[in-house]
């Protein structure tokens, strides 16, 4: 019996790599959908909604405004009742996600 190659190994390793990087995208994206309703598709509110766009924000000043919703330490109208059902990964997922969408 062959031995797989080397090579053969690695492009396995990176494709292994590659589907969990996709992932972890897909997550975010789904975590985020219900963020649609105020925030807009891909984190860009309507051109006249009071509502910031979430869309290119760096991804610790998302998180850490969640977290601040999360935890009563942000006032808001309901994202602090939003924010409650999240976990800091699903945040994290969230945040990563919106950061990467162009403004």
């Amino acid at each position: 019996m062959k031995r797989p190659s080397i090579s053969l190994l690695a492009a396995g390793a990176l494709a292994c790599a590659a589907g969990a990087a996709g992932a972890q995208d897909t997550r975010g994206r789904d975590l985020a959908a219900p963020c649609a309703i105020c925030h807009g598709t891909q984190g860009k509110p309507a051109p006249q909604a009071p509502l910031i766009p979430l869309a290119g924000l760096p991804r610790d000043h998302i998180a850490t405004q969640m977290r601040a919703f999360r935890d009563g330490k942000r006032p808001a109208t309901v994202m602090h009742q939003i924010a409650k059902g999240y976990t800091d990964p699903q945040i994290d997922a969230i945040a990563a996600w919106f950061s990467s969408q162009k403004r």
